[in-house]
């Protein structure tokens, strides 16, 4: 099966590419913005400044592994919800 549904690039988006990187070929456009945003354990190279998430030099949503990494946190967070018996 093919897994071309897991990476996707703009080459033509006036950010692109959004972070220093060597290699634009491999740099993934999928997760303009990240999805794990809102969880504190995101697995991510993150900090706060003035309690705000600062995820610039994180490089997980646009690396090649990205994709996995983003749905198994949020199968994860989901599963853990489920757990908790909290529905939202």
């Amino acid at each position: 099966m093919s897994e071309k549904y897991k990476f996707f690039q703009h080459k033509e988006c006036e950010f692109f590419p959004c972070h220093n990187v060597k290699n634009t070929e491999k740099f993934n456009c999928l997760f303009c913005y990240c999805p794990l945003y809102f969880l504190e354990d995101c697995g991510g190279n993150h900090t706060y400044i003035n309690g705000i998430k600062n995820c610039t030099d994180c490089m997980i949503p646009h690396s090649e592994k990205g994709y996995d990494h983003i749905i198994g946190k949020i199968v994860e967070h989901n599963k853990k919800k489920a757990q908790n018996g909290d529905s939202k």
